[in-house]
């Protein structure tokens, strides 16, 4: 998967969660909020590594 799928990905998950929280989904909406912000931090250290091995 490319870097701009994966930014995506995240940020469905995300407003997946903020629509899941907006109908009372709490449950869920938690889940899918830390699911976002670990992929997020994931998506961010590879590409931090990425770049500091240039």
């Amino acid at each position: 998967m490319s870097d701009f799928q994966k930014d995506i990905l995240t940020g469905a998950v995300f407003v997946t969660g903020v629509l899941g929280f907006v109908s009372g989904e709490f449950i869920l909406s938690s889940t899918l909020f830390a699911t976002a912000a670990i992929a997020g931090n994931i998506n961010a250290t590879h590409k931090r590594n990425k770049s500091e091995r240039l």
